[in-house]
């Protein structure tokens, strides 16, 4: 075991043995009443359920749930502390803790889900991109798609002398990081960012041009013809496919099989004021993420209806559920299981693992949002500001004393929240995150070492 996890393995024990003797003193919630923020999206689903299943209500909390226009208003209201906290992206408490765009410190002890991204482009584009893929038996695409086969797309729109435009949600979104990814991996450029230059565009040296799109305007700014792709959460490339105007070409769980999505976070001065109502949040939504999983997934058309309220997600029941009950339809007609499209619990995925928030700090440097080399204690050291397993762990182990749980469920309590080296990624290179700087080394295109713009 390296220092760094011996470290990281010492302090989680010793926080969760704390925060369980602090909680032992604490009888009632310090504040009942509270307001949590969301966007549109099939992985809020674990504050609906703790709503809806009453799970919130057994902790003694009384909770209203909000939409929130776009992911910016919702990172500003929780910092401004209009919401109690926030369904996020993972990049954003990591993002607003080192002072990528708002500066604020905020933490997570709750991470919502794993995968349940893709990628779609348009109807001519796939009509293009089709010529490089190999094919089934059936006549049917082989997958996963590789972005080889978009880039001699991408050079012919360059030698008419057209940008190639693409979407994505947020510049520090799972959704940003896997679109770069796949590009990349295929030899596209995505770009740099260059915050000490003040360009924030993400797209010097770009071949593919990103921008911010907000998730539900996705398919309508592709139908326009604006964008010409996106990298979305559902149910909004199901809704490309059931309304004819574009093709999903690959999954985030074939960009990184299990890959960490959303996050619940809330301002760091909100925790340390409201540690007992902390507690019991993650409570209830560790239950209502067992719930989604359960039985193998057999509660989920019971999370379709509870989603497809105008209040939660407001799409249709069948649009929500061509992902959510483990399919996905790809080019129309092509529908394939993929039981782990949206995963809640299982893995454990509502486990906050300091090297989830390593990922998407390499991923911040490689891109440029982080401007100079770090050396791989920063990493950790930004993981541990951000991510609290401890507050988790406390949680966990409040569940397994009253019988809603099983010790089996959860890591153990030494877990040292590290992940052994992951493969599973669509270019074959394997992520340790006791070692930032070196995965960085790996990849041709981005940043790493010294190098700066």
């Amino acid at each position: 075991m390296s220092k760094q996890k011996w470290f990281a393995k010492l302090s989680v024990a010793t926080l969760v043995s704390s925060a369980l003797a602090t909680s032992a003193f604490a009888a009632e919630p310090e504040k009942e009443d509270l307001k949590f923020g969301f966007i549109k999206l099939t992985d809020m689903a674990p504050l609906a359920v703790a709503k809806e299943k009453g799970f919130f209500e057994d902790e003694g909390l009384f909770v209203e749930l909000e939409a929130q226009a776009n992911w910016k208003v919702l990172l500003d209201r929780t910092i401004t502390g209009e919401l109690d906290g926030s369904h996020m992206l993972a990049g954003q408490p990591l993002g607003a803790t080192i002072g990528y765009g708002t500066k604020a410190h905020i933490v997570t002890a709750f991470s919502m889900d794993l995968n349940g991204n893709g990628i779609t482009v348009s109807n001519d584009v796939w009509k293009e991109m089709k010529k490089h893929i190999p094919m089934q038996a059936d006549g049917k695409p082989v997958h996963p798609i590789k972005a080889d086969a978009l880039k001699p797309v991408v050079e012919k729109y360059a030698d008419e002398g057209k940008p190639f435009n693409m979407g994505m949600v947020f510049p520090v979104s799972t959704h940003n990081y896997e679109l770069r990814y796949w590009l990349a991996a295929g030899g596209i450029h995505p770009g740099y960012y260059a915050p000490h230059k003040g360009d924030t565009s993400g797209q010097i040296d770009a071949e593919a041009l990103l921008s911010v799109t907000p998730p539900p305007q996705m398919p309508s700014t592709l139908e326009a013809g604006t964008i010409y792709g996106y990298c979305v959460g559902e149910p909004w490339n199901q809704q490309a496919v059931f309304k004819g105007i574009g093709v999903p070409v690959i999954t985030d769980y074939e960009i990184w099989k299990n890959n960490p999505e959303k996050v619940f976070g809330v301002s760091k001065a909100w925790a340390e004021k409201y540690p007992e109502t902390h507690k019991r949040v993650v409570k209830a939504m560790i239950r209502a993420a067992m719930w989604l999983d359960e039985n193998d997934n057999a509660n989920r058309p019971e999370a379709v209806k509870i989603l497809s309220q105008s209040h939660y997600v407001g799409a249709d029941y069948d649009v929500i559920a061509n992902s959510m009950t483990g399919t996905f339809e790809y080019e129309k007609g092509d529908k394939r299981d993929v039981p782990d499209f949206n995963v809640f619990f299982r893995y454990n995925a509502t486990y906050p693992f300091y090297s989830d928030a390593i990922w998407y700090l390499t991923q911040m440097r490689r891109w440029g949002q982080i401007s100079e080399e770090k050396p791989d204690s920063w990493y950790m050291d930004v993981a541990k500001e951000v991510y609290r397993p401890d507050i988790y762990m406390a949680a966990a182990q409040e569940l397994i004393k009253e019988g809603k749980a099983k010790a089996s469920d959860f890591p153990a309590l030494d877990e040292d929240g590290f992940k052994p080296p992951q493969k599973g990624f669509i270019d074959n290179i394997v992520y340790d995150g006791t070692q930032p700087n070196a995965y960085l080394n790996k990849f041709a295109i981005g940043l790493k070492g010294k190098t700066q713009l």
